[in-house]
Parts: structure tokens; C-alpha cells; sequence
């Protein structure tokens, strides 16, 4: 069985980790932080940002990769991975402006848990039903 939707997410989201990873290190090397955040409120966002994403991508990407290997809807998958792609998008421009989680912070962290969430519900359904 394919996986190749669940495939050109993971290409996306492996883009998007590595650019917010050359993000920390381009801060690491501007306020020269070795190992960190180096008591930089500044330094310590652009960490979470990556770090934000690391935790939540792989899981989403699981999920995918099960549900398209079970047979489920490629609609569901392309609605599932455009939400987790505006949600993250959302998210860490938030973010990368200020530790205040506005709006388009919590748009974007609330879309995640709903698409992890959806996610898991579909992959129940396919093996309930």
C-alpha cells in the first residue's frame, strides 16, 4: 500500500523542522548561546518554536501514514494535513512575534489538538467499522 500523501506531508513538515532548526541556530550564533537559551527571552522562543513543532508533527505524520495505509479517505488526509500546515504556520508566526499567545497562537496550537484528535478518531473508525 501506498503512503504517498502521507509522504508529501512528511516532506513538508520535515522542510518546516528544518528551517525553525537553522532558525535556533542562526539566534544561537547572534546572541551566542552555546547550550540553551542563555536567560534570552528571545533565544528561549525561537527553541520552542522548533521544539513546539517536534512534538506535535511526528504524531500527526503517524497517524496519517496508519490511516493511509488502512485505506482511508485521501480527502480526509489532504483536509488533515493543509489544517496541520495552517495551524503550524499560524502558531509559530505567532509566536516568533511575542510570548503572548494571541489569537493566531491559539488558533493555531487549538487546529493541531483538533487534527490530532480527528485523526485518531479515524483511525478508531477504521478499525471499528
Amino acid at each position: 500500500m501506498s503512503v504517498s500523501i502521507t509522504a508529501l506531508y512528511a516532506a513538508i513538515f520535515a522542510l518546516w523542522l528544518t528551517a525553525l532548526a537553522i532558525n535556533v541556530t542562526a539566534h544561537r550564533v547572534k546572541f551566542s548561546v552555546g547550550v540553551g537559551d542563555g536567560g534570552n527571552p528571545t533565544m528561549l522562543r525561537m527553541i520552542r518554536l522548533h521544539a513546539n513543532a517536534a512534538e506535535y508533527l511526528p504524531i500527526t505524520l503517524i497517524l496519517m501514514g496508519v490511516y493511509e495505509i488502512n485505506g482511508g479517505s485521501h480527502l480526509v488526509l489532504h483536509l488533515a494535513g493543509v489544517a496541520m500546515i495552517l495551524a503550524r504556520l499560524a502558531h509559530a508566526s505567532a509566536l516568533w512575534r511575542s510570548p503572548v499567545a494571541g489569537p493566531a497562537r491559539q488558533f493555531g496550537q487549538g487546529t493541531t489538538w483538533i487534527v490530532i484528535v480527528a485523526l485518531s478518531l479515524a483511525n478508531l473508525w477504521k478499525l471499528l467499522a
